[in-house]
């Protein structure tokens, strides 16, 4: 259901194969993607993840049809969905915390929470036939906790028109709102995604984990705490010896030599 493979270079392929089921984040493939996650963020030799799909639909969210079995509970399903959502948002949370970067690469349909997937990520690349949508409003049931990665991707009302209307949106349309970073053609898609991924896995992994941590830290901070946060982030980080080695193989007009630390 979870397909894994790691190259030379560092570069880790997460993919969704549960096409029959759109790829949907059943409890199964939740805990799949958090168990994959927590062993690749202990893994040195992991230094960037690149989360794909098999299949036209990239992921399609949670799976309703095991949703609607769960209402024939003793509880009417409050346990399970209590479960559900929690588990979900600690896989969301583990992509946004983990130290490595996480890039989605998007062939297909991202709805609901696969679109809250897409947007977790670092980056995300999708092909010109990708669509997306927080379609929960359609079914009764807003895309709340979608809402959070939405929010912080792009503009409160780019993210409410999705959330309110329901309406999918081309990948040229996410483009501009935010939502991915770039359009590749289906032919080009894996390249693009794994070549990116290629060139960031050769910096030094200490600085990657120290910038992406610094920036969900400093994002909601006022500008003030923000520049003192992040100026003791730069005091930390020049003292490193991956800095210093950085510093003097540019001065010295060389590559420089990562130690990760």
């Amino acid at each position: 259901m979870l397909l894994r493979e790691l190259t030379d270079q560092g570069v880790l392929r997460l993919t969704l194969n549960d096409p029959k089921h759109c790829n949907a984040l059943s409890e199964y493939m939740l805990a799949a993607l958090g168990s994959a996650l927590e062993k690749a963020e202990a893994d040195p030799a992991v230094r960037v993840i690149v989360l794909a799909a098999i299949g036209s639909v990239f992921c399609a969210g949670h799976d309703l049809k095991e949703i609607h079995a769960k209402r024939n509970d003793a509880d009417a399903g409050l346990s399970y969905f209590t479960n559900l959502f929690t588990n979900c948002c600690e896989v969301m949370q583990a992509i946004v915390n983990s130290p490595k970067i996480i890039i989605a690469e998007v062939a297909g349909v991202a709805t609901a929470s696969g679109c809250q997937l897409v947007a977790s990520c670092d980056l995300a690349f999708a092909t010109n036939h990708a669509q997306f949508a927080t379609p929960g409003v359609n079914i009764g049931l807003f895309c709340s906790t979608p809402m959070v990665a939405l929010s912080r991707n792009m503009t409160n009302k780019h993210a409410m028109e999705m959330l309110l209307t329901g309406d999918m949106i081309s990948a040229n349309k996410a483009e501009q709102i935010g939502l991915i970073n770039r359009v590749v053609t289906s032919a080009e898609i894996t390249k693009h995604s794994m070549a990116t991924a290629t060139k960031i896995a050769s910096k030094s992994s200490m600085t990657l984990t120290t910038g992406k941590r610094a920036f969900h830290q400093q994002d909601n901070m006022s500008l003030a705490d923000a520049y003192q946060h992040t100026s003791r982030v730069m005091v930390d980080n020049i003292l490193k010896y991956d800095a210093r080695e950085g510093i003097h193989a540019f001065i010295s007009k060389r590559v420089p030599t990562w130690q990760d630390k």
